[in-house]
């Protein structure tokens, strides 16, 4: 199933979050969404592309976030760390709660695979202005 962005974003200003305008460049495909054993968690797993020179907006999530870089090179801003740039094969770990955001800084489509563990029945995406 594809969803926008954007569409992530109406439903998560309809949670209490803002959003002040539609975000091009950025496409979210949703993998799978399964409960865990933990009690009231859940994992998530989307596909991001981001085209050359967009940045998906600061956000942060109800639980953890892991990230596997599928293709190009992005650049990811994670709120008390200097920015790290990752290409195709790296991956990163952002703890819940921890604002960050993701450009992509290379020639051509960045794509990463995003897992998420996180609380269930909560909105997966909090847009936060910087």
């Amino acid at each position: 199933m594809k969803k926008s962005l954007f569409s992530l974003f109406v439903a998560v200003a309809a949670f209490g979050g803002s959003v002040s305008a539609q975000q091009s460049g950025v496409r979210r495909t949703d993998l799978q969404r399964h409960d865990l054993s933990a009690p009231g968690r859940e994992a998530i797993q989307v596909r991001v592309d981001i085209d050359p020179g967009v940045t998906a907006p600061a956000h942060k999530h109800p639980g953890e976030e892991i990230i596997y870089v599928l293709e190009g090179v992005m650049e990811y801003d994670v709120e008390g760390k200097p920015p790290v740039t990752l290409k195709a094969g790296d991956v990163l770990f952002i703890p819940a709660g921890v604002v960050h955001s993701a450009k992509n800084v290379g020639t051509g489509n960045a794509g990463e695979l995003a897992t998420y563990v996180v609380e269930k029945g909560k909105p997966l995406v909090e847009v936060v202005k910087r």
